[in-house]
């Protein structure tokens, strides 16, 4: 067994990490750590009631080294970088869900988060955490950047007709949604329930942090320089991400070209579904799946794709990149 950590237990994505280890045949759950909370973790989250049987501790990285294996760091951006040095210098294994390895210049971390990083040397050579691209990078791994919701459903959606030339890559537009949970656990008042019922929203226009990370990996993958207009919606629902995508064909093009590419880039991915109708967030909801379809209209790509933004999106992805590092089947606990 695998004496696994997850640091910061209290939020949405812990959660989701606790629910999905609880069927791996392979993980124990050994320390759940809060600031904040003591007690047993199902007093803040009932659900794992009989479940997960630890209490909520706040020991140091040297003490959860003892304890643990692999760490799921489920901490804000910032404090994550203030403990990873410690438990890798310990020989511990992490799976990092904040943004702070994800990406590679340091300047670039600190104008769009707003703090120097206090572990560059990482920034460049972690690996990104998402399968489809960079299993073979991700292997025996002792850390990775566990990617975010918004940019796993972009980055999957437009890598295959990128790496095929099949779309422009300097003009691309993000019309994403999300369902309230990807914004957290801690209150904030545009996520009351009287502020954000029966409304629709969009946020952080031209700005978003999730941009340049799109951009990031998109051009590494592709080979070339991507850029995106990248806009974010708050949608009055608990879960889920849908992105409509827009793009200008590189070439001459047909849509039966444009889906035969998605298929073949996904012929062998157990976790993007490559479809044929408008897919939906309520069919991907609690799954570890993405489903993706591309049409073309009036001469412009249109690539619609959907997941669930805390399985897919942070924890379903995270424990992807737990068996790939660990060296079990990458499907195990998530179908």
């Amino acid at each position: 067994m695998v004496r696994v950590g997850v640091i910061g237990g209290t939020g949405y994505t812990a959660l989701e990490v606790m629910r999905l280890l609880q069927r791996h045949p392979h993980a124990e759950v050994t320390v759940v750590t809060s600031r904040s909370e003591t007690g047993p973790v199902s007093s803040s989250h009932p659900s794992l009631t009989g479940q997960i049987t630890v209490n909520f501790t706040n020991p140091d990285p040297d003490e959860i080294a003892e304890k643990t294996d692999v760490c799921f760091c489920c901490l804000p951006h910032k404090a994550s970088m203030d403990c990873i040095p410690s438990l890798l210098a310990s020989d511990v294994r992490v799976v990092d869900l904040s943004a702070d390895y994800r990406l590679s210049d340091p300047s670039v971390y600190e104008k769009w988060y707003g703090h120097v990083h206090t572990d560059p040397t990482r920034l460049g050579t972690t690996v990104y955490g998402l399968p489809e691209l960079y299993r073979d990078q991700i292997r025996g791994q002792n850390l990775v950047a566990n990617p975010g919701c918004y940019t796993s459903t972009s980055i999957l959606a437009l890598a295959p007709f990128l790496k095929a030339d099949l779309i422009d890559p300097q003009a691309i537009i993000i019309d994403a949604k999300s369902g309230v949970s990807g914004a957290g656990r801690s209150p904030k008042v545009a996520t009351l329930y009287a502020e954000c019922n029966e409304s629709f929203s969009a946020y952080s226009v031209g700005n978003h942090r999730h941009a340049p990370e799109i951009e990031q990996v998109l051009s590494n993958a592709s080979g070339k320089s991507v850029e995106v207009l990248f806009t974010p919606h708050l949608v009055p629902m608990d879960r889920g991400i849908f992105a409509t995508i827009y793009a200008t064909p590189a070439r001459d093009t047909t849509e039966s070209e444009l889906k035969e590419a998605l298929r073949a880039f996904y012929s062998n991915e157990k976790f993007v579904r490559v479809v044929d109708h408008l897919p939906r967030t309520k069919d991907v909801a609690y799954t570890n799946f993405c489903d993706v379809t591309v049409r073309l209209v009036r001469g412009r790509v249109m690539i619609l794709a959907v997941l669930d933004n805390m399985i897919k999106g942070a924890a379903g992805v995270a424990v992807q990149n737990f068996n790939l590092i660990s060296d079990f089947d990458e499907e195990t606990a998530l179908l």
